[in-house]
């Protein structure tokens, strides 16, 4: 009995958090990995992206939510999240004819698309507090619980209980959807295997009549979208707040390295991996090893690595180390 309850302990704050962010960080990841694959620079500006794609999805709800318009119980914002896809790939069309274009045709320097992409991220970050404020935004409607810590105790016996949130299960349900069209497309389809040989070979692939210019476009597209979905769900399922898109940056960056920059596949490795890191080695485990020892014995201390508030950190520890040992992350090869 002990032991399940320390599970449910675990499940209820390590396991299922880190599954929904685990997701949300490897649609990140993902999106930075099409843009390093197709044009070989990392995207600063991918962090603020999700935040205009989730804006946008916010105030298409709230619209929605002011004519009475609902999907209950699930929230509205699925509704909305086409819109907010459309005004990221938007955005990303925009950028790319009015900045990237004009450094890609003189043939910059990656380090060149990086530095600008990082002034993209601080104008993006300027339009978007401009437009939706620099506040937390509440959108979430709809039933909040699947299952309540109260009816899992009800139902098991256990002392203790595991919650499981609405916006959890849409998240890992609405990736794994995302994430097996993705892949879907890029091996089987046309245009998915042009991205696949411009990003392997780019004098080949236009010597054989691929269309980079269309690549390119298609490869902000996929991006843009990916955004838009990871930062809505984010948004969804913890808070929409501006300020966090930029620190949630690090760990997609970290993830995205980790797994192998440039490998689909290892992006989304990477972000569950990062994500159980920094959910596991900030969280308490007094309660969970009060559980597992003798009756009656209670660790002294909280038995936390590091406070909550040093999460962001294990991501940098994480992207240093894989830097230093591993460079090419845990997947090693081809991109895309």
């Amino acid at each position: 009995m002990d032991i399940a309850n320390a599970f449910a302990l675990l499940s209820n704050f390590v396991l299922v958090p880190a599954l929904a962010y685990g997701a949300q960080l490897a649609l990140g990841a993902l999106g930075v990995t099409i843009i390093f694959g197709i044009l070989r620079f990392a995207n600063f500006a991918h962090g603020e992206m999700m935040s205009f794609g989730a804006m946008a999805a916010i105030l298409a709800t709230w619209f929605l939510q002011s004519q009475g318009v609902s999907i209950a119980p699930l929230p509205t914002a699925l509704l909305a999240l086409p819109i907010g896809i459309l005004a990221a790939i938007g955005m990303a069309c925009v950028t790319d004819r009015f900045v990237f274009r004009f450094y890609r045709r003189k043939r910059s320097n990656p380090i060149v698309f990086a530095i600008v992409s990082v002034g993209v991220m601080f104008v993006m970050a300027g339009l978007i507090r401009i437009i939706i404020g620099p506040d937390d935004q509440s959108f979430a409607d709809g039933a909040r619980f699947l299952v309540t810590v109260r009816e899992f105790k009800a139902a098991t016996g256990l002392s203790q209980g595991i919650a499981i949130k609405q916006s959890q299960v849409i998240t890992v349900v609405v990736a794994l959807i995302v994430v097996a069209f993705l892949f879907w497309f890029l091996q089987r389809t046309r245009w998915g295997k042009a991205m696949r040989a411009y990003s392997d070979d780019e004098d080949l692939a236009l010597l054989s009549g691929i269309d980079p210019e269309k690549v390119v476009l298609i490869a902000w597209i996929i991006a843009a979208a990916l955004a838009a979905i990871a930062g809505t769900l984010y948004g969804l399922d913890k808070t929409y707040k501006p300020f966090i898109f930029l620190q949630i940056l690090l760990p997609i960056f970290a993830a995205t390295i980790l797994g192998g920059i440039g490998q689909p596949v290892g992006a989304v490795l990477g972000g569950f991996i990062i994500a159980f890191s920094e959910v596991m080695v900030t969280y308490a485990f007094k309660r969970f090893l009060a559980f597992l020892g003798p009756d009656g014995w209670v660790p002294d201390g909280l038995v936390q690595l590091l406070s909550t508030d040093y999460k962001f950190a294990v991501s940098f520890v994480i992207l240093v180390a894989v830097l230093l040992v591993r460079p090419t992350g845990i997947i090693r090869g081809k991109v895309i």
